[in-house]
């Protein structure tokens, strides 16, 4: 058989060595420690970065400069959490002498200011040759090791963001090691290797522009910017088989803000983020993963910026608005005062964030209202504390499972579940049961491809599809639960059949531990997530059988709505302040406190400070968000009485208008909390 007909053997030899590359990757990447030195660095040392200018004033107006480093514009970066203004890119006339004003699409919110330095991105020069038969072992072997290399590299970036900033984040370069594991590209390329008789190089980069032309044209804007991971892991792939190894970002020393025709996520994952102040691109969108990877380190970004390299050169100074998507070149004194107060409110605020950590979230007529973090992984403990959340009110225990060549044992699960307890402590953790299929596929599982896998076997129904996998996670919880305040979770709940179902199974490992000797907490509390609407329609019935209801935003507006909430064409339809939504969460609650339950959101609607004056009004009773929204929250929860906000909901509840809905709880948050949202 000639070596061109040999995929299957290529692939088993493929995945095995990966295995091996994944091992070897391991201990190698940057300490949560230090990752998290770096991220403050980097939103706070450049906010204040220079000495004391003329008139004593610091910040965006000073002048100063040290003996290691020349003179040169003042930097500063303020990340910010916020929505963003996608404008039309185009110069915009500026009545400030010697500026430049150029609207972009802003990408990543927060300012930033400082010299710029313009990252060349040139495409490699391919070689092509013709190549035997007999050459054809050796192109296949020389394939396979760049694959292989190329996987190790995405690894080590996936394990390094895992370890910075969360495997939610890295879960980004899973459309990477996906293009690398390709099948039907493996396959293809040693089909042409056979047919063409030309170096594999050249062949690989054939094969993988004609994928990326096909994403080109669809008609889709997400699937349309998955055309820049392809072509980041065909690069990484060529520079491999010539033995190049990974390509640099253009860099200074100094801090900068790096200017570039197209981002990859790698390249945002890998740049020294202690030097990197700010990002413009000509391409991108708010959808794209390096813009996605930005907003998650903290850094602003924009993007839209026509003929970037025809408007700056490496030192100019300019000046960045992440949420409006403004570029400023050389910034008047006017726009530098105007934004330095922008980011004197902000320091301000941050300050007066960090006093009120460790206090209750209680509103101002006296309601506590419980708050607590979203985690993924027990090494976010640490952010949980700092930010002075109430334990987690959901544990993402999916992601214990993804990325990996086996599902991880009942031991592994029991010593991550004791470990999130023992850290929370005195506060409890909610851990929901595995929750995967719809985007979140692990292939340990064995999970098959469906049509719709958003309604197909996911979570809940893949867990009583396959009770061995269930019964080990609810064995390691229940032996974790002696440990500290730990409660069971339920996903994608559509009915009392699924519930009892899933309590029958808990019945079973309490049995089977009792009969083992091993200890374990016999009265756990268990509850459901409301993220189905027949759930919700159905919650006086389900709320007898339950200690809790958590109510999932994301896939209840998904789901009653009929919009795919990761399709940006019908992103409009994507509303949860439509009246359906707010209907079904009251109607949950209702039920949940009828029944004597507590009643809580774990959703992004939890996160969202302009919408929690309409929650406190539906009578939820607990919130739980990621780690850096919690202080907002709280700080809004503190600014709030239950009596405006019920008050609140009784008027838009007379309202049929989403945007309208919306405008009201805004008023009503702006008005008590107006700091924030400056």
């Amino acid at each position: 058989m000639s070596a061109f007909h040999k995929s299957d053997s290529l692939l088993e030899r493929f995945q095995k060595n990966c295995s091996r590359a994944r091992e070897g990757v391991e201990g190698e990447t940057q300490s949560k420690a230090e990752a998290t030195v770096s991220r403050r660095r980097l939103r706070h040392d450049f906010i204040r970065s220079n000495p004391a200018g003329a008139g004593g004033r610091t910040g965006l107006l000073a002048r100063g400069s040290s003996e290691n480093q020349p003179p040169s514009p003042p930097v500063f970066t303020l990340a910010a959490t916020g929505g963003y203004n996608c404008g039309v890119s185009g110069e915009i006339q500026s009545p400030r002498s010697g500026e430049r004003r150029i609207r972009g699409q802003g990408i990543a919110p927060g300012i930033a200011r400082g010299p710029i330095v313009v990252h060349w991105d040139e495409d490699e020069e391919i070689p092509v040759r013709d190549v035997s038969a007999d050459d054809l072992p050796g192109e296949i072997a020389r394939f396979e090791t760049a694959l292989i290399a190329t996987r190790a590299e995405l690894l080590e970036i996936q394990q390094k963001i895992a370890e910075s900033i969360g495997s939610g984040d890295a879960s980004i370069f899973d459309a990477h090691l996906l293009v690398v594991e390709d099948r039907t590209l493996i396959e293809e390329v040693l089909r042409s290797l056979g047919t063409e008789r030309k170096n594999v190089e050249a062949i690989f980069h054939d094969v993988a522009s004609r994928y990326a032309r096909t994403l080109e044209q669809i008609d889709d804007p997400y699937l349309r910017e998955r055309v820049v991971d392809i072509n980041d892991v065909a690069r990484r792939i060529i520079r491999n088989l010539m033995g190049k190894g990974p390509r640099d970002l253009a860099t200074s020393e100094h801090p900068h803000l790096l200017a570039a025709r197209t981002l990859a996520p790698s390249d945002t994952a890998l740049m020294d983020r202690s030097k990197v102040l700010g990002l413009i691109t000509e391409t991108g969108s708010k959808t794209s993963h390096a813009a996605i990877m930005s907003r998650s380190l903290g850094i602003p970004a924009i993007a839209g910026i026509h003929d970037i390299f025809g408007l700056v050169e490496t030192g100019d100074d300019v000046l960045i608005d992440g949420s409006s998507g403004l570029l400023f070149i050389n910034p008047s004194a006017e726009t530098l005062a105007e934004y330095g107060r922008i980011e004197e409110r902000r320091e301000a605020v941050e300050e007066r964030l960090e006093l009120i950590r460790d206090t209750s979230s209680t509103t101002s007529d006296g309601r506590h209202i419980i708050l607590s973090a979203n985690i993924e992984l027990p090494d976010e403990m640490e952010d949980v504390a700092d930010s002075g959340a109430e334990g987690v009110g959901l544990f993402r225990t999916e992601f214990l499972f993804l990325k990996r060549a086996e599902p991880p044992s009942e031991e592994e699960q029991y010593e991550s579940y004791r470990l999130v307890a023992e850290r929370a402590a005195p506060h409890g953790v909610i851990i929901r049961t595995l929750d995967v299929g719809g985007d979140k596929l692990a292939q340990n599982l064995g999970i098959q491809e469906e049509e719709n896998p958003f309604l197909g076997c996911r979570a809940i129904r893949f867990c009583l599809e396959h009770p061995v996998i269930f019964k080990a996670q609810l064995r390691a919880i229940l032996r974790a639960a002696t440990s500290g305040n730990i409660r069971i979770m339920y996903p994608m709940i559509s009915g009392l059949a699924e519930l009892r179902r899933a309590n029958a199974v808990l019945e079973e490992c309490k049995n089977e531990l009792r009969t083992e000797g091993v200890a374990f907490r016999e009265d756990i509390e268990t509850g459901i997530m409301i993220e189905v609407p027949s759930a919700a329609l159905c919650a006086d019935h389900l709320a007898t059988e339950v200690s809790f209801f958590s109510i999932g935003t994301n896939d209840l507006i998904q789901y009653a709505l009929a919009a795919d909430r990761v399709n940006d064409r019908i992103s409009y339809l994507f509303e949860p302040t439509h009246p359906a939504i707010l209907r079904l969460i009251k109607m949950v609650v209702d039920a949940g406190h009828k029944a004597g339950i507590w009643v809580g959101v774990c959703g992004e609607m939890a996160g969202d400070i302009s919408l929690v004056p309409l929650l406190l009004g539906l009578g939820v009773d607990a919130l739980s968000a990621s780690s850096r929204s919690v202080p907002r929250v709280k700080k809004a929860v503190q600014s709030l009485s239950i009596a405006i906000c019920e008050t609140l909901v009784d008027e838009v509840s007379k309202l049929d208008n989403p945007p309208e809905i919306l405008a009201h709880s805004e008023q009503i948050a702006i008005a008590h909390y107006r700091e924030l949202f400056d």
